[in-house]
Protein backbone atom coordinates (compact mmCIF):
# COMPACT_ATOMS: atom_id res chain seq x y z
CA UNK A 1 0.00 0.00 0.00
CA UNK A 2 1.17 3.76 -0.46
CA UNK A 3 2.17 5.63 2.75
CA UNK A 4 1.78 9.54 2.37
CA UNK A 5 3.35 11.37 5.17
CA UNK A 6 1.24 13.79 7.38
CA UNK A 7 3.25 16.79 6.32
CA UNK A 8 3.08 15.53 2.58
CA UNK A 9 -0.98 15.29 3.06
CA UNK A 10 -1.79 18.38 4.62
CA UNK A 11 -1.53 20.96 1.70
CA UNK A 12 -3.92 18.67 0.20
CA UNK A 13 -6.73 18.87 1.63
CA UNK A 14 -7.48 22.06 0.49
CA UNK A 15 -5.72 22.04 -2.96
CA UNK A 16 -7.42 21.67 -6.32
CA UNK A 17 -8.81 18.65 -6.86
CA UNK A 18 -10.63 15.95 -4.86
CA UNK A 19 -9.42 14.16 -1.78
CA UNK A 20 -10.85 12.01 0.98
CA UNK A 21 -9.05 11.93 4.39
CA UNK A 22 -11.17 8.67 5.97
CA UNK A 23 -10.49 8.31 9.42
CA UNK A 24 -10.91 4.25 9.88
CA UNK A 25 -10.96 4.08 13.59
CA UNK A 26 -14.00 3.28 15.66
CA UNK A 27 -16.43 6.52 16.47
CA UNK A 28 -15.10 6.80 20.08
CA UNK A 29 -11.18 6.57 18.73
CA UNK A 30 -12.02 9.27 16.32
CA UNK A 31 -13.57 11.58 18.63
CA UNK A 32 -11.10 11.98 20.87
CA UNK A 33 -9.15 13.09 18.80
CA UNK A 34 -8.54 13.56 14.41
CA UNK A 35 -7.31 15.74 12.09
CA UNK A 36 -10.09 19.21 10.90
CA UNK A 37 -10.80 17.55 7.60
CA UNK A 38 -11.24 13.42 8.46
CA UNK A 39 -14.16 11.93 7.54
CA UNK A 40 -15.39 8.82 10.54
CA UNK A 41 -15.93 5.56 8.03
CA UNK A 42 -14.98 2.84 10.91
CA UNK A 43 -13.79 -0.63 9.82
CA UNK A 44 -16.48 -2.07 11.28
CA UNK A 45 -18.97 -0.24 9.04
CA UNK A 46 -16.80 0.11 6.30
CA UNK A 47 -18.63 -2.04 3.95
CA UNK A 48 -22.20 -0.85 4.34
CA UNK A 49 -21.41 3.01 4.43
CA UNK A 50 -18.70 3.16 1.71
CA UNK A 51 -20.91 3.30 -1.28
CA UNK A 52 -23.06 6.53 0.47
CA UNK A 53 -19.46 8.35 1.73
CA UNK A 54 -17.22 8.00 -1.60
CA UNK A 55 -19.75 6.85 -4.28
CA UNK A 56 -17.53 7.45 -7.22
CA UNK A 57 -14.50 3.71 -6.76
CA UNK A 58 -11.89 6.08 -8.25
CA UNK A 59 -11.82 8.96 -6.28
CA UNK A 60 -8.75 9.55 -4.41
CA UNK A 61 -8.77 8.24 -0.46
CA UNK A 62 -6.49 8.25 2.20
CA UNK A 63 -6.95 5.92 5.13
CA UNK A 64 -5.56 7.06 8.93
CA UNK A 65 -6.00 5.17 11.78
CA UNK A 66 -3.80 4.78 15.18
CA UNK A 67 -0.92 3.25 12.99
CA UNK A 68 -1.53 0.07 14.87
CA UNK A 69 -2.58 -2.09 10.76
CA UNK A 70 -5.93 -1.51 11.00
CA UNK A 71 -5.94 1.11 7.84
CA UNK A 72 -3.50 -1.33 6.08
CA UNK A 73 -6.95 -4.00 6.10
CA UNK A 74 -9.15 -1.49 5.16
CA UNK A 75 -7.45 -0.72 2.26
CA UNK A 76 -7.59 -4.08 1.33
CA UNK A 77 -11.16 -4.55 1.40
CA UNK A 78 -11.61 -1.35 -0.31
CA UNK A 79 -9.59 -2.21 -3.11
CA UNK A 80 -11.74 -5.23 -2.91
CA UNK A 81 -15.17 -3.36 -3.38
CA UNK A 82 -12.74 -1.85 -6.35
CA UNK A 83 -11.76 1.38 -5.04
CA UNK A 84 -8.77 2.13 -7.02
CA UNK A 85 -6.83 5.36 -5.99
CA UNK A 86 -5.76 4.36 -1.64
CA UNK A 87 -3.04 5.42 0.54
CA UNK A 88 -2.53 5.80 3.97
CA UNK A 89 -1.43 8.12 6.27
CA UNK A 90 1.85 6.92 7.54
CA UNK A 91 2.27 6.42 11.37
CA UNK A 92 -1.50 7.04 11.92
CA UNK A 93 -3.12 10.02 13.90
CA UNK A 94 -0.11 9.60 15.95
CA UNK A 95 2.06 10.75 13.29
CA UNK A 96 0.08 13.76 12.51
CA UNK A 97 0.47 14.91 16.05
CA UNK A 98 3.92 14.31 16.22
CA UNK A 99 4.50 16.38 12.47
CA UNK A 100 2.47 19.39 14.81
CA UNK A 101 -0.96 19.22 13.69
CA UNK A 102 -3.91 19.67 15.93
CA UNK A 103 -5.88 16.88 16.53
CA UNK A 104 -9.47 17.44 17.36
CA UNK A 105 -11.66 16.31 20.28
CA UNK A 106 -15.60 15.48 19.40
CA UNK A 107 -17.45 15.19 16.09
CA UNK A 108 -19.23 17.40 13.38
CA UNK A 109 -15.88 19.44 13.55
CA UNK A 110 -16.33 21.08 10.02
CA UNK A 111 -20.01 21.89 10.70
CA UNK A 112 -19.96 23.33 14.22
CA UNK A 113 -16.21 25.12 13.36
CA UNK A 114 -18.82 26.93 10.82
CA UNK A 115 -21.83 27.67 13.06
CA UNK A 116 -19.30 29.47 15.06
CA UNK A 117 -17.98 32.00 12.43
CA UNK A 118 -21.38 32.62 11.07
CA UNK A 119 -22.46 33.80 14.34
CA UNK A 120 -18.81 36.14 14.69
CA UNK A 121 -19.00 37.26 10.63
CA UNK A 122 -23.10 37.67 10.76
CA UNK A 123 -23.74 39.09 14.26
CA UNK A 124 -26.60 36.26 15.05
CA UNK A 125 -28.40 37.88 17.56
CA UNK A 126 -28.93 35.68 20.20
CA UNK A 127 -31.10 35.72 23.95
CA UNK A 128 -30.18 33.78 27.32
CA UNK A 129 -32.30 31.10 29.02
CA UNK A 130 -33.05 34.17 31.62
CA UNK A 131 -34.19 36.41 29.00
CA UNK A 132 -36.37 33.77 27.28
CA UNK A 133 -38.06 33.07 30.73
CA UNK A 134 -39.21 37.00 31.37
CA UNK A 135 -40.64 37.04 27.96
CA UNK A 136 -42.76 34.02 28.70
CA UNK A 137 -43.28 35.92 32.17
CA UNK A 138 -44.54 38.85 30.12
CA UNK A 139 -46.69 37.11 27.74
CA UNK A 140 -44.68 38.65 25.07
CA UNK A 141 -45.78 37.50 21.51
CA UNK A 142 -43.14 34.91 20.30
CA UNK A 143 -42.97 31.62 19.26
CA UNK A 144 -40.19 29.25 19.76
CA UNK A 145 -38.69 26.47 17.52
CA UNK A 146 -36.79 23.43 18.03
CA UNK A 147 -34.52 23.15 14.80
CA UNK A 148 -33.26 19.76 15.66
CA UNK A 149 -34.57 16.09 14.59
CA UNK A 150 -38.20 15.02 15.55
CA UNK A 151 -36.35 12.36 17.66
CA UNK A 152 -33.94 15.09 19.85
CA UNK A 153 -36.98 17.19 20.38
CA UNK A 154 -38.69 13.66 21.97
CA UNK A 155 -35.86 13.01 23.97
CA UNK A 156 -35.68 16.80 25.71
CA UNK A 157 -36.88 20.43 24.85
CA UNK A 158 -37.59 23.75 25.81
CA UNK A 159 -41.65 24.20 27.74
CA UNK A 160 -43.43 25.67 24.74
CA UNK A 161 -41.33 24.49 22.01
CA UNK A 162 -42.32 23.93 18.60
CA UNK A 163 -40.43 20.96 16.85
CA UNK A 164 -39.13 22.82 13.16
CA UNK A 165 -35.94 21.65 11.79
CA UNK A 166 -34.04 24.26 10.73
CA UNK A 167 -34.22 23.90 6.55
CA UNK A 168 -38.48 23.02 7.41
CA UNK A 169 -38.85 26.71 8.71
CA UNK A 170 -38.07 29.03 5.94
CA UNK A 171 -40.24 26.58 3.79
CA UNK A 172 -43.44 26.01 6.20
CA UNK A 173 -43.52 29.95 7.64
CA UNK A 174 -46.44 30.71 5.86
CA UNK A 175 -48.16 27.84 7.41
CA UNK A 176 -47.70 28.43 10.74
CA UNK A 177 -49.92 31.49 10.56
CA UNK A 178 -47.64 34.41 12.49
CA UNK A 179 -48.93 37.36 12.58
CA UNK A 180 -45.93 40.09 11.41
CA UNK A 181 -44.52 41.10 14.95
CA UNK A 182 -44.47 37.96 15.89
CA UNK A 183 -40.85 37.22 17.38
CA UNK A 184 -39.18 33.73 16.50
CA UNK A 185 -36.86 32.27 18.65
CA UNK A 186 -35.04 29.12 17.76
CA UNK A 187 -33.35 26.80 19.87
CA UNK A 188 -31.14 23.39 19.87
CA UNK A 189 -29.56 21.31 22.58
CA UNK A 190 -26.21 23.88 22.34
CA UNK A 191 -24.97 26.19 19.57
CA UNK A 192 -24.93 25.46 15.90
CA UNK A 193 -28.81 24.57 14.62
CA UNK A 194 -29.87 27.44 17.21
CA UNK A 195 -27.27 30.03 14.85
CA UNK A 196 -27.91 28.45 11.57
CA UNK A 197 -31.64 28.35 12.16
CA UNK A 198 -32.05 32.14 13.46
CA UNK A 199 -29.46 33.62 11.03
CA UNK A 200 -31.27 31.61 7.55
CA UNK A 201 -34.63 33.32 8.49
CA UNK A 202 -32.72 36.67 9.46
CA UNK A 203 -30.73 36.09 5.55
CA UNK A 204 -33.79 35.76 3.71
CA UNK A 205 -35.11 38.89 5.02
CA UNK A 206 -38.26 37.47 7.09
CA UNK A 207 -40.77 39.94 8.69
CA UNK A 208 -40.52 39.02 11.95
CA UNK A 209 -37.65 39.83 14.44
CA UNK A 210 -35.51 36.53 14.73
CA UNK A 211 -33.04 35.44 17.39
CA UNK A 212 -31.51 32.34 18.75
CA UNK A 213 -31.19 31.10 22.19
CA UNK A 214 -27.88 30.99 23.74
CA UNK A 215 -26.60 27.61 24.81
CA UNK A 216 -29.99 25.80 23.70
CA UNK A 217 -31.16 22.95 26.31
CA UNK A 218 -27.83 22.68 27.81
CA UNK A 219 -27.92 26.37 29.03
CA UNK A 220 -31.23 26.30 29.90
CA UNK A 221 -30.66 23.30 32.70
CA UNK A 222 -27.24 25.51 33.14
CA UNK A 223 -29.50 28.68 34.22
CA UNK A 224 -31.65 25.81 36.95
CA UNK A 225 -34.58 25.41 34.46
CA UNK A 226 -36.52 22.09 33.67
CA UNK A 227 -36.42 20.75 30.56
CA UNK A 228 -39.89 19.05 28.97
CA UNK A 229 -38.59 15.25 28.01
CA UNK A 230 -40.97 12.90 26.15
CA UNK A 231 -43.09 15.10 23.95
CA UNK A 232 -43.93 13.98 21.18
CA UNK A 233 -43.29 16.18 18.03
CA UNK A 234 -46.42 18.05 16.69
CA UNK A 235 -46.68 17.46 12.42
CA UNK A 236 -45.09 19.68 10.40
CA UNK A 237 -47.58 22.09 9.05
CA UNK A 238 -48.74 21.24 4.97
CA UNK A 239 -49.20 24.57 3.05
CA UNK A 240 -51.55 24.93 0.82
CA UNK A 241 -51.18 25.34 -2.85
CA UNK A 242 -50.70 28.63 -3.35
CA UNK A 243 -48.39 28.33 -0.43
CA UNK A 244 -46.64 26.60 -2.80
CA UNK A 245 -46.52 28.32 -5.67
CA UNK A 246 -45.24 31.48 -3.87
CA UNK A 247 -42.22 29.25 -1.94
CA UNK A 248 -41.33 27.89 -5.62
CA UNK A 249 -41.22 31.35 -7.07
CA UNK A 250 -39.49 32.38 -3.48
CA UNK A 251 -36.89 30.08 -3.91
CA UNK A 252 -35.99 30.54 -7.80
CA UNK A 253 -35.57 33.81 -6.81
CA UNK A 254 -33.17 33.38 -4.35
CA UNK A 255 -31.23 30.93 -6.40
CA UNK A 256 -31.02 33.86 -9.10
CA UNK A 257 -29.54 36.01 -6.41
CA UNK A 258 -27.44 33.74 -4.57
CA UNK A 259 -25.72 32.36 -7.97
CA UNK A 260 -26.90 29.05 -6.87
CA UNK A 261 -26.73 26.67 -9.96
CA UNK A 262 -29.58 24.88 -10.83
CA UNK A 263 -29.68 21.50 -13.04
CA UNK A 264 -32.32 20.08 -15.17
CA UNK A 265 -32.56 16.48 -15.15
CA UNK A 266 -30.80 16.28 -17.97
CA UNK A 267 -27.94 18.66 -16.76
CA UNK A 268 -27.95 15.95 -13.34
CA UNK A 269 -28.12 12.77 -15.96
CA UNK A 270 -24.95 14.28 -17.97
CA UNK A 271 -23.12 15.18 -14.96
CA UNK A 272 -23.83 11.64 -13.64
CA UNK A 273 -22.22 10.17 -16.65
CA UNK A 274 -18.63 12.08 -16.04
CA UNK A 275 -16.60 9.03 -14.60
CA UNK A 276 -14.10 11.59 -12.88
CA UNK A 277 -15.96 13.45 -10.59
CA UNK A 278 -17.57 11.92 -7.99
CA UNK A 279 -21.33 13.41 -6.90
CA UNK A 280 -23.58 13.41 -4.33
CA UNK A 281 -27.48 13.40 -4.88
CA UNK A 282 -29.51 14.52 -1.68
CA UNK A 283 -32.58 14.90 -1.02
CA UNK A 284 -33.14 17.35 1.64
CA UNK A 285 -36.94 17.03 2.52
CA UNK A 286 -38.61 15.12 5.58
CA UNK A 287 -38.22 11.47 6.12
CA UNK A 288 -42.08 10.97 5.62
CA UNK A 289 -41.64 12.83 2.53
CA UNK A 290 -39.16 10.70 1.32
CA UNK A 291 -40.61 7.43 2.06
CA UNK A 292 -43.52 8.79 0.11
CA UNK A 293 -41.81 8.86 -3.13
CA UNK A 294 -38.26 9.85 -3.79
CA UNK A 295 -35.83 9.79 -7.02
CA UNK A 296 -33.89 6.05 -7.44
CA UNK A 297 -29.92 6.99 -6.65
CA UNK A 298 -30.96 10.19 -3.91
CA UNK A 299 -29.86 9.74 -0.92
CA UNK A 300 -32.28 10.87 2.39
CA UNK A 301 -30.62 13.61 4.49
CA UNK A 302 -32.88 16.41 6.02
CA UNK A 303 -31.28 19.89 5.04
CA UNK A 304 -31.04 21.33 8.44
CA UNK A 305 -29.31 17.91 9.45
CA UNK A 306 -26.74 17.78 6.34
CA UNK A 307 -25.64 21.54 7.60
CA UNK A 308 -24.99 20.17 10.79
CA UNK A 309 -23.04 16.82 10.50
CA UNK A 310 -21.39 17.18 6.42
CA UNK A 311 -19.28 15.27 7.69
CA UNK A 312 -21.88 11.79 7.87
CA UNK A 313 -22.77 12.27 4.53
CA UNK A 314 -19.93 13.51 2.52
CA UNK A 315 -16.12 12.58 2.50
CA UNK A 316 -15.16 13.30 -0.65
CA UNK A 317 -13.51 17.15 -0.44
CA UNK A 318 -14.18 19.01 -3.90
CA UNK A 319 -17.14 16.95 -5.15
CA UNK A 320 -20.36 18.16 -6.68
CA UNK A 321 -23.11 18.40 -4.30
CA UNK A 322 -26.70 17.97 -6.01
CA UNK A 323 -29.79 18.82 -3.50
CA UNK A 324 -33.54 18.52 -4.46
CA UNK A 325 -36.64 18.93 -2.55
CA UNK A 326 -40.05 19.97 -3.94
CA UNK A 327 -40.53 23.76 -5.11
CA UNK A 328 -36.51 24.52 -4.01
CA UNK A 329 -36.43 26.22 -0.94
CA UNK A 330 -34.97 23.84 1.26
CA UNK A 331 -32.38 23.01 -1.06
CA UNK A 332 -31.85 26.37 -1.76
CA UNK A 333 -31.26 27.34 1.99
CA UNK A 334 -29.10 24.46 2.41
CA UNK A 335 -27.11 24.69 -0.19
CA UNK A 336 -25.70 28.78 1.10
CA UNK A 337 -24.98 26.98 3.75
CA UNK A 338 -22.78 24.78 2.33
CA UNK A 339 -21.19 26.66 -0.20
CA UNK A 340 -20.36 28.50 2.67
CA UNK A 341 -18.39 25.62 4.08
CA UNK A 342 -16.60 25.04 1.18
CA UNK A 343 -18.41 22.56 -1.30
CA UNK A 344 -19.75 22.73 -4.32
CA UNK A 345 -23.28 22.83 -4.74
CA UNK A 346 -26.10 22.47 -7.38
CA UNK A 347 -29.96 22.32 -6.94
CA UNK A 348 -32.25 20.05 -9.51
CA UNK A 349 -34.87 21.88 -10.77
CA UNK A 350 -37.53 19.26 -10.20
CA UNK A 351 -40.03 18.12 -7.80
CA UNK A 352 -38.16 15.08 -5.98
CA UNK A 353 -41.48 13.63 -4.82
CA UNK A 354 -42.87 13.45 -8.48
CA UNK A 355 -39.69 13.65 -11.15
CA UNK A 356 -39.48 10.54 -12.99
CA UNK A 357 -36.05 9.99 -13.83
CA UNK A 358 -34.06 7.47 -12.66
CA UNK A 359 -30.34 8.15 -11.05
CA UNK A 360 -28.95 5.66 -9.69
CA UNK A 361 -25.70 4.64 -10.28
CA UNK A 362 -24.04 0.99 -9.60
CA UNK A 363 -22.84 0.64 -6.27
CA UNK A 364 -19.54 -1.51 -5.07
CA UNK A 365 -19.77 -3.98 -4.19
CA UNK A 366 -19.88 -4.66 -0.56
CA UNK A 367 -19.26 -8.12 0.77
CA UNK A 368 -20.25 -11.83 -0.08
CA UNK A 369 -23.23 -12.90 1.76
CA UNK A 370 -23.48 -15.25 4.52
CA UNK A 371 -25.50 -18.01 6.01
CA UNK A 372 -28.45 -16.47 8.21
CA UNK A 373 -30.02 -18.74 10.75
CA UNK A 374 -32.64 -18.10 13.83
CA UNK A 375 -32.08 -18.16 17.49
CA UNK A 376 -33.00 -21.83 17.72
CA UNK A 377 -30.69 -23.08 15.43
CA UNK A 378 -27.80 -20.97 16.94
CA UNK A 379 -28.56 -22.46 20.58
CA UNK A 380 -27.73 -25.61 18.85
CA UNK A 381 -24.78 -25.08 17.22
CA UNK A 382 -24.04 -23.44 20.11
CA UNK A 383 -24.50 -26.73 22.28
CA UNK A 384 -21.97 -28.13 19.26
CA UNK A 385 -19.04 -25.74 20.36
CA UNK A 386 -20.10 -22.77 17.97
CA UNK A 387 -18.83 -18.83 19.81
CA UNK A 388 -21.75 -16.22 19.79
CA UNK A 389 -20.03 -12.91 19.09
CA UNK A 390 -22.56 -9.73 19.18
CA UNK A 391 -21.46 -6.88 17.10
CA UNK A 392 -24.18 -4.43 18.19
CA UNK A 393 -23.24 -1.23 19.60
CA UNK A 394 -21.41 -1.66 23.52
CA UNK A 395 -24.31 0.23 24.81
CA UNK A 396 -26.91 -2.72 23.37
CA UNK A 397 -24.47 -4.45 24.39
CA UNK A 398 -24.43 -3.83 27.86
CA UNK A 399 -28.15 -3.37 27.82
CA UNK A 400 -29.53 -6.88 27.09
CA UNK A 401 -27.55 -9.79 25.24
CA UNK A 402 -28.31 -13.87 25.00
CA UNK A 403 -26.38 -15.17 27.68
CA UNK A 404 -23.42 -16.62 26.31
CA UNK A 405 -23.14 -14.29 24.07
CA UNK A 406 -19.20 -12.18 23.71
CA UNK A 407 -19.01 -8.48 22.89
CA UNK A 408 -16.69 -8.26 19.17
CA UNK A 409 -16.11 -5.39 17.31
CA UNK A 410 -14.14 -5.67 13.87
CA UNK A 411 -10.75 -4.29 14.69
CA UNK A 412 -10.56 -6.51 17.68
CA UNK A 413 -11.73 -9.77 15.92
CA UNK A 414 -7.41 -10.43 15.05
CA UNK A 415 -7.23 -10.63 18.77
CA UNK A 416 -9.70 -12.51 20.10
CA UNK A 417 -9.21 -15.71 21.74
CA UNK A 418 -12.13 -18.06 19.07
CA UNK A 419 -9.30 -21.52 20.19
CA UNK A 420 -12.12 -24.54 20.24
CA UNK A 421 -14.35 -22.66 18.61
CA UNK A 422 -16.10 -25.21 15.28
CA UNK A 423 -18.00 -22.44 14.02
CA UNK A 424 -18.65 -18.35 14.88
CA UNK A 425 -22.39 -17.12 15.18
CA UNK A 426 -22.41 -13.05 14.72
CA UNK A 427 -25.21 -10.90 16.30
CA UNK A 428 -24.97 -7.69 14.16
CA UNK A 429 -28.02 -4.96 13.22
CA UNK A 430 -26.70 -4.68 9.24
CA UNK A 431 -26.20 -7.88 7.70
CA UNK A 432 -22.92 -6.21 5.56
CA UNK A 433 -21.43 -5.30 8.88
CA UNK A 434 -21.78 -9.28 9.80
CA UNK A 435 -20.51 -10.40 6.47
CA UNK A 436 -17.87 -8.18 6.49
CA UNK A 437 -16.42 -9.11 9.87
CA UNK A 438 -17.20 -13.30 8.85
CA UNK A 439 -13.92 -11.93 6.17
CA UNK A 440 -12.13 -11.24 9.29
CA UNK A 441 -12.96 -14.33 10.79
CA UNK A 442 -12.28 -16.63 8.34
CA UNK A 443 -8.77 -14.58 7.30
CA UNK A 444 -7.56 -14.63 10.91
CA UNK A 445 -8.69 -17.42 12.09
CA UNK A 446 -9.74 -19.26 9.83
CA UNK A 447 -13.44 -20.27 11.01
CA UNK A 448 -16.86 -20.10 8.89
CA UNK A 449 -19.45 -17.90 9.83
CA UNK A 450 -23.29 -17.14 10.08
CA UNK A 451 -25.40 -14.25 10.85
CA UNK A 452 -28.52 -14.99 13.38
CA UNK A 453 -31.49 -12.89 12.38
CA UNK A 454 -33.97 -11.75 14.97
CA UNK A 455 -34.93 -9.37 18.04
CA UNK A 456 -34.13 -10.32 21.69
CA UNK A 457 -37.28 -11.61 21.65
CA UNK A 458 -36.72 -14.48 19.33
CA UNK A 459 -33.84 -15.31 21.52
CA UNK A 460 -36.17 -15.49 24.41
CA UNK A 461 -38.93 -17.14 22.49
CA UNK A 462 -35.51 -19.86 21.68
CA UNK A 463 -34.92 -20.47 25.45
CA UNK A 464 -32.09 -18.13 25.23
CA UNK A 465 -32.31 -16.28 28.70
CA UNK A 466 -31.11 -12.29 27.86
CA UNK A 467 -28.69 -10.68 30.75
CA UNK A 468 -27.39 -7.24 31.15
CA UNK A 469 -23.91 -6.47 32.02
CA UNK A 470 -23.58 -3.06 32.48
CA UNK A 471 -19.85 -3.20 32.93
CA UNK A 472 -19.12 -5.53 30.24
CA UNK A 473 -17.48 -4.51 28.05
CA UNK A 474 -15.88 -2.15 30.39
CA UNK A 475 -15.31 1.02 29.45
CA UNK A 476 -11.51 1.17 28.28
CA UNK A 477 -12.53 -1.73 25.61
CA UNK A 478 -15.33 1.00 23.99
CA UNK A 479 -13.95 2.01 21.36
CA UNK A 480 -17.32 2.81 19.40
CA UNK A 481 -18.61 4.85 22.27
CA UNK A 482 -17.43 8.27 22.63
CA UNK A 483 -17.26 9.32 26.22
CA UNK A 484 -16.47 13.00 25.93
CA UNK A 485 -19.13 14.72 27.37
CA UNK A 486 -21.76 12.21 26.74
CA UNK A 487 -23.81 12.74 29.38
CA UNK A 488 -24.38 16.35 28.77
CA UNK A 489 -28.33 15.55 28.57
CA UNK A 490 -28.74 13.52 31.46
CA UNK A 491 -28.29 16.32 34.29
CA UNK A 492 -24.86 16.65 34.04
CA UNK A 493 -24.10 20.48 34.41
CA UNK A 494 -20.70 19.84 34.35
CA UNK A 495 -20.31 18.24 30.92
CA UNK A 496 -22.50 20.37 29.16
CA UNK A 497 -20.68 23.36 30.35
CA UNK A 498 -17.68 21.32 29.11
CA UNK A 499 -19.11 20.70 25.96
CA UNK A 500 -20.38 24.61 25.27
CA UNK A 501 -16.78 25.68 25.93
CA UNK A 502 -15.71 23.16 23.46
CA UNK A 503 -17.80 24.94 20.81
CA UNK A 504 -17.17 28.37 21.71
CA UNK A 505 -13.51 27.24 21.52
CA UNK A 506 -13.14 25.59 17.82
CA UNK A 507 -12.32 28.70 16.26
CA UNK A 508 -9.32 29.40 18.14
CA UNK A 509 -8.18 25.79 17.35
CA UNK A 510 -7.83 26.28 13.33
CA UNK A 511 -4.52 26.94 11.94
CA UNK A 512 -4.78 29.15 8.86
CA UNK A 513 -5.97 26.03 6.19
CA UNK A 514 -8.29 24.99 8.22
CA UNK A 515 -9.89 28.68 9.10
CA UNK A 516 -9.89 29.62 5.27
CA UNK A 517 -11.81 26.43 4.04
CA UNK A 518 -14.81 28.15 5.70
CA UNK A 519 -16.16 31.05 4.49
CA UNK A 520 -19.68 32.60 5.86
CA UNK A 521 -19.48 35.12 3.57
CA UNK A 522 -20.13 32.99 0.68
CA UNK A 523 -23.68 31.77 2.29
CA UNK A 524 -25.20 35.50 1.79
CA UNK A 525 -28.16 35.38 -0.40
CA UNK A 526 -26.50 38.47 -2.20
Amino acid sequence: MRLIPATELKPLLTGPGEIALIDVREYGQYGEGHPFFAVNLPYSQLEARAPVLVPRLSAPLVLIDDGDGVAERAAGRLAAMGYSDIRIVEGGAPAWAAAGFTLFQGVNLPSKTFGELVEHAMATPSISANELVAMQAAGEDFILLDGRTAAEHGRMTLPGARHCPNAEMAYRLPALGLDPATRIVVHCAGRTRSIIGAQTLRNLGVSHEVVALENGTQGWELAGLTLTRGQEAEALPDLLAAERVAQREAARALMARAKIARLSPGDLAAERRDASRTQYLFDVRTGAEFAAGYIPGAIHAPGGQLVQATDHWIAVRGARVVLCDDVGLRAATTALWLRGMGHDVAVLDADAGAAGADFSVPAPLAVPDIPAIAPAEARERMARGAVLLDLRASAKFRAGHPEGARWAIRPRIATMDLAGATEVLLIADDPTVAAAAALDITDQHGLTSAHVTGTLADWRAAGAPIIETPDDPPDQGRIDYLFFTHDRHSGNLDAAQQYLDWETGLIGQLDEQERGALRPELSLPG
